[in-house]
Formats: structure tokens, sequence, C-alpha cells
């Protein structure tokens, strides 16, 4: 990852919405970094060095269990950030942190960002009512991944990508998709002929596009629309965060 020319900061919901005097506060500190898809930025364990605010990527949170098995347990976008929460005590990462979308991100060095934590009680409190939204997030999640279908799961997947990118073709194969669902390619693939026989995705090399929204949204299932209206709910960003 190397630093890019010029920092675009505000990209990241969560900048974007700072007082202009934290903004400031950050802002010598923070760089624009490029995230390559595949990138894994943590381990499980791995000591945390940097908080990461995405612009147009998202970096999942994969538990990696003994056996091998793996399951992706938290997304972030340009809706938050990571390297954070996990940091605030021991400094180790929960899990595997790697990126599904690639994009940019703003990152500081996590000193930096627990003493502006610190020194700026606006900051402070944004980052707390975050904190609450991925907490409530992760419930709605482990829910989802117990209770509903994989058709529903992946249509939430595929909406949730398009809110956070703002595009219609999403940079995903099906072995992506079988990652992030925790499922068998051969699963994810009779699920994308499905949604493409119904007219609401065309699949072409090493992308997805969505085809009809409306018709995406009635196959996913309610946990899209309660995880959009909590972050709307609790942090002053966009109505529809991803």
């Amino acid at each position: 990852m190397a630093p890019t020319s010029k920092a675009h900061h505000r990209k990241n919901w969560l900048l974007a919405a700072l007082e202009p005097e934290d903004l400031a506060h950050l802002e010598p500190h923070l760089e624009t970094v490029i995230l390559p898809k595949g990138t894994v930025l943590y381990e499980p364990h791995d000591p945390i060095r940097y908080t990461y605010f995405p612009h147009d990527a998202i970096v999942g949170l994969i538990n990696v269990m003994e056996e091998g098995q793996f399951v992706e347990v938290a997304s972030f976008g340009r809706e938050g950030l990571f390297g954070l929460i996990s940091a605030i005590v021991s400094r180790e990462a929960f899990g595997r942190y790697k990126v599904q979308v690639p994009g940019t991100a703003s990152r500081i060095a996590i000193d930096r960002m627990q003493e502006a934590m610190q020194a700026r009680p606006k900051l402070r409190r944004l980052i707390l009512g975050y904190s609450e939204a991925l907490l409530a997030q992760t419930f709605q999640t482990v829910s989802c991944n117990a209770i509903h279908t994989v058709e529903a799961r992946c249509g939430n997947w595929l909406l949730s990508t398009r809110d956070r990118i703002d595009e219609d073709i999403l940079p995903l194969t099906h072995a992506d998709l079988a990652e992030l669902l925790g499922v068998q390619r051969s699963t994810v693939s009779t699920t994308l002929r499905t949604f493409q026989t119904q007219g609401l995705i065309t699949q072409q090399r090493g992308g997805i596009k969505i085809a009809d929204r409306t018709g995406l949204e009635e196959i996913a299932c309610e946990c899209y629309g309660k995880i959009r209206q909590t972050f709307a709910r609790l942090l002053p960003i966009p109505s529809s965060p991803f």
C-alpha cells in the first residue's frame, strides 16, 4: 500500500460528518492509501497499528476457525472505520481484515487516533455512535446468518455493496460471495443464475451488474433495511449508508 499524492478524507462519511475543527485536528496525521483487492491488512492477533476510514473500498472482518473454516462477521465501508474498537485494550486484531472490494481509505496511527478521541469530545461522541451502530449491525448479521436463506443474504450483500460504492457494476466474483456468505461456490452460482433468470442481475467477467434494484430489495430480508435505519438513526450521515 502506497500513500497517494492527494488525500480525499471527506469521501469517508464519518470524517465528512466531523466538525471542521475536529477534522483539522486529525488531518495532519491522515494519509490516503490504496487498498488492492484481496489485501489482508491484519491477521488474527496481529498488533493494530492504524485506524482506517474507507472511501470506496470495502473490508471484511473474517473469523478464522481452528479447523480452517471462516466466516465474515462484519464489514466496513465509507460509512465507518475499522482498527479502533478492537484496539481499545489489547490492540490485537479480532480476526482477519481482508479487502473485499478495492479502493482507497484514509488511515491514521492508532496512538494519534486515541489521543484525538481524548482531546475532542465531539469526535469521541461520533465514534461512540458508530460503535453502537456497528454492534447493532453485528447483532443483526448474526441473526440473519442463522435464520435467513442464502438467497436473501446474497441479495443483502449485493445491495449493500452497491450502496457503498455508488456503482451498479460490482467487482465481485462467485468465489468472493461464497467467502462472504460462508457457503459453497456452487451454492452461490445457483443463486446468481436464479437472480439472472429473474432479471435482477446480469453477470459479466469479473463482476455482477444490478439490473433491477427494486426486485432485488424484494428478495433481500428485513436485515438490509434494519441496518440502514440503525445507521441513519445513530449517525449524522446520509440515510442510506450501505
